[in-house]
Protein backbone atom coordinates (compact mmCIF):
# COMPACT_ATOMS: atom_id res chain seq x y z
CA UNK A 1 0.00 0.00 0.00
CA UNK A 2 1.55 3.63 -1.36
CA UNK A 3 1.81 5.86 1.88
CA UNK A 4 1.05 9.55 1.06
CA UNK A 5 1.01 12.39 3.79
CA UNK A 6 -1.48 15.22 3.53
CA UNK A 7 -1.84 18.32 5.46
CA UNK A 8 -5.53 18.91 6.66
CA UNK A 9 -5.58 22.28 5.05
CA UNK A 10 -4.79 20.78 1.65
CA UNK A 11 -7.15 19.69 -1.15
CA UNK A 12 -4.74 17.81 -3.81
CA UNK A 13 -5.27 15.32 -6.51
CA UNK A 14 -3.79 11.57 -6.07
CA UNK A 15 -3.34 9.39 -9.21
CA UNK A 16 -3.22 5.59 -9.64
CA UNK A 17 -1.21 4.97 -12.68
CA UNK A 18 -2.66 1.10 -13.53
CA UNK A 19 -0.96 1.53 -17.01
CA UNK A 20 2.05 -1.20 -16.29
CA UNK A 21 -0.57 -3.74 -15.35
CA UNK A 22 -3.24 -2.69 -17.81
CA UNK A 23 -0.20 -3.30 -20.45
CA UNK A 24 0.27 -7.25 -19.11
CA UNK A 25 -3.49 -8.24 -20.36
CA UNK A 26 -4.05 -5.68 -23.07
CA UNK A 27 -6.94 -4.41 -21.22
CA UNK A 28 -7.96 -0.71 -20.59
CA UNK A 29 -10.30 1.35 -17.33
CA UNK A 30 -13.87 0.99 -18.41
CA UNK A 31 -15.16 2.64 -14.49
CA UNK A 32 -13.12 3.73 -11.50
CA UNK A 33 -14.51 4.42 -7.90
CA UNK A 34 -12.95 5.77 -5.27
CA UNK A 35 -13.74 5.15 -1.43
CA UNK A 36 -13.03 7.25 1.09
CA UNK A 37 -14.06 7.08 4.89
CA UNK A 38 -15.19 9.31 7.57
CA UNK A 39 -13.08 11.72 8.37
CA UNK A 40 -11.64 12.65 4.88
CA UNK A 41 -13.58 14.35 2.16
CA UNK A 42 -13.67 13.12 -1.86
CA UNK A 43 -14.17 16.29 -3.12
CA UNK A 44 -13.63 14.72 -7.24
CA UNK A 45 -13.13 11.89 -8.88
CA UNK A 46 -11.83 10.81 -12.71
CA UNK A 47 -10.10 8.26 -15.05
CA UNK A 48 -8.65 7.65 -18.22
CA UNK A 49 -8.01 4.44 -19.89
CA UNK A 50 -4.89 3.81 -17.61
CA UNK A 51 -5.34 6.18 -14.86
CA UNK A 52 -7.55 6.71 -11.91
CA UNK A 53 -7.73 10.19 -9.80
CA UNK A 54 -9.20 11.27 -7.09
CA UNK A 55 -9.16 14.81 -5.32
CA UNK A 56 -9.18 14.57 -1.36
CA UNK A 57 -9.69 17.62 1.40
CA UNK A 58 -9.69 17.98 5.10
CA UNK A 59 -8.79 15.10 7.71
CA UNK A 60 -7.64 15.26 11.00
CA UNK A 61 -3.96 15.90 11.78
CA UNK A 62 -2.57 12.20 13.20
CA UNK A 63 -4.96 10.40 11.37
CA UNK A 64 -4.26 7.54 9.25
CA UNK A 65 -7.53 6.60 6.30
CA UNK A 66 -7.52 3.84 3.76
CA UNK A 67 -8.53 5.19 0.30
CA UNK A 68 -9.41 2.34 -2.34
CA UNK A 69 -9.69 2.89 -5.91
CA UNK A 70 -11.66 -0.27 -7.24
CA UNK A 71 -11.22 -0.50 -11.50
CA UNK A 72 -13.74 -2.71 -13.97
CA UNK A 73 -11.65 -2.85 -17.33
CA UNK A 74 -13.07 -2.78 -20.57
CA UNK A 75 -12.83 -6.77 -20.82
CA UNK A 76 -14.42 -7.26 -17.28
CA UNK A 77 -11.84 -7.76 -14.77
CA UNK A 78 -12.09 -6.45 -11.38
CA UNK A 79 -9.29 -5.29 -9.17
CA UNK A 80 -8.74 -2.94 -6.26
CA UNK A 81 -5.65 -0.65 -4.99
CA UNK A 82 -5.52 1.21 -1.91
CA UNK A 83 -3.13 4.06 -0.57
CA UNK A 84 -3.22 5.32 3.14
CA UNK A 85 -3.13 8.96 3.32
CA UNK A 86 -1.35 9.75 6.63
CA UNK A 87 -2.57 13.72 7.55
CA UNK A 88 -0.01 15.75 9.42
CA UNK A 89 0.46 19.52 9.72
CA UNK A 90 2.98 20.74 7.62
Amino acid sequence: MALIIKDPAATLDYQRDWGPWLATVDDSIDTSTWTVPTGITKTDESNTTTTATVWLSGGTAGQSYSVTNRIVTAGGRTDERSIQIDVRER
